[in-house]
C-alpha cells in the first residue's frame, strides 16, 4: 500500500516536471528564435523549417540597422524617458501610499476610493485630453510630454499603499518620539524596509514606459526623439519587402534591458507583489 502511494507520488512529480519543462520551452523559445534570427538572413528565417542556429550575418544586419535607425540615440531616448519616469513614479507613489496608509485625515477613504475607480478608465480615453494639455503647456514633441501624463497611474499608488499597510506603525511612532521629522522617517526608516515593494514598482514602471508605444507615437513628431517602440514601428517599413533579420535584431536590442532589469529585481518583484497581502 505504501509502495503504491510512493509510486503514484513519483508519477505525479514526473508529470508535473514534464508539464513545467514544456511550458518553459514554450515561454523561452520565442526569445531564442528572436535572438538567433538577428544573425541570419530573411531566407533563413522564412525557410521551412526555419534555421534554429546562430548565423554569420550579425555584423551585416547590425550595419543595415545602423543605416536605418540611430541605435545609440534611440537607446538614450528610451533610457532617459524610462529612468526619469521610474524615479519620479517611485517617489510619488511611495509618498502617496505612505500618506494613505499611515496618516489619519478626513476624506482618506474617499480619496483612495477615487484612485481605485480611476483604474477602471482605459488609458486610450485619456490620450485626447492629455494631448490638449501638452499643447497648452508647450510640451508636444518632447520627452517631458511623454513622462508627465503617464505619472497619473493609480496602480502604483495602490501597490505601495497596500505594502505600507503591513509596515509596523510602532516603528513610525518610535521615530516621532525620538524627534525624527516625517521626511527623515519616510526616507530613513520606511523606504529601506519596503525594498521588495520598491523593487516590484521599479520593474513595473520601467517596463511599462520602456514598452510604451501609443502615447510616444502621438506626442513625439521628430525622429531624433523616438523611443524604441516607435522606432521599431517605423523600421517595420514596407509590408511587402520587410527585412525580418534587421527587425529581429532591433527587437533583441530593445528587449535586453527589460530582461536584465527583471533578472536583477525578480525576487523583490515577487516579494513586493505578495507583501500587500499581509497586514499588521
Amino acid at each position: 500500500m505504501v509502495n503504491d502511494t510512493k509510486k503514484k507520488s513519483r508519477i505525479g512529480h514526473v508529470v508535473i516536471y514534464i508539464f513545467l519543462a514544456i511550458t518553459t520551452f514554450i515561454s523561452i523559445f520565442p526569445f531564442y528564435f528572436m535572438f538567433i534570427s538577428g544573425s541570419n538572413t530573411n531566407k533563413d528565417i522564412l525557410s521551412n523549417p526555419p534555421k534554429l542556429s546562430f548565423g554569420p550575418y550579425l555584423a551585416e544586419n547590425f550595419k543595415m540597422l545602423s543605416e536605418r535607425m540611430d541605435i545609440l540615440l534611440t537607446t538614450y531616448n528610451t533610457l532617459f524617458v524610462s529612468i526619469v519616469y521610474t524615479l519620479l513614479a517611485v517617489f510619488i507613489y511611495s509618498a502617496a501610499g505612505y500618506i494613505l496608509a499611515k496618516f489619519n485625515f478626513v476624506g482618506r477613504t474617499v480619496i483612495f476610493g477615487f484612485i481605485m475607480l480611476s483604474m477602471m478608465i482605459p488609458t486610450q480615453v485619456l490620450y485626447v485630453p492629455w494631448f490638449k494639455m501638452m499643447i497648452g503647456a508647450g510640451m508636444t514633441d518632447s520627452h517631458w510630454g511623454v513622462i508627465l501624463p503617464m505619472l497619473a497611474n493609480s496602480f502604483g499608488v495602490f501597490l505601495m499603499r497596500q505594502n505600507m499597510l503591513s509596515f509596523p506603525t510602532a516603528l513610525i511612532e518610535a521615530a516621532r518620539i525620538d524627534g525624527s521629522t516625517e521626511t527623515r522617517t519616510f526616507f530613513s526608516i520606511v523606504l529601506p524596509n519596503v525594498k521588495p515593494a520598491l523593487g516590484a514598482l521599479v520593474i513595473y514602471m520601467f517596463t511599462s514606459m520602456w514598452n510604451n508605444f501609443m502615447w510616444p507615437l502621438i506626442i513625439l513628431g521628430s525622429k531624433t526623439k523616438y523611443t524604441f517602440p516607435v522606432a521599431l514601428a517605423m523600421l517595420d517599413g514596407n509590408p511587402t519587402n520587410k527585412n525580418y533579420a534587421v527587425i529581429m535584431l532591433a527587437t533583441s536590442i530593445a528587449t535586453l534591458p527589460i530582461l536584465i532589469i527583471f533578472l536583477i529585481f525578480q525576487k523583490q518583484f515577487v516579494a513586493g507583489v505578495m507583501g500587500g497581502s499581509v497586514k499588521e
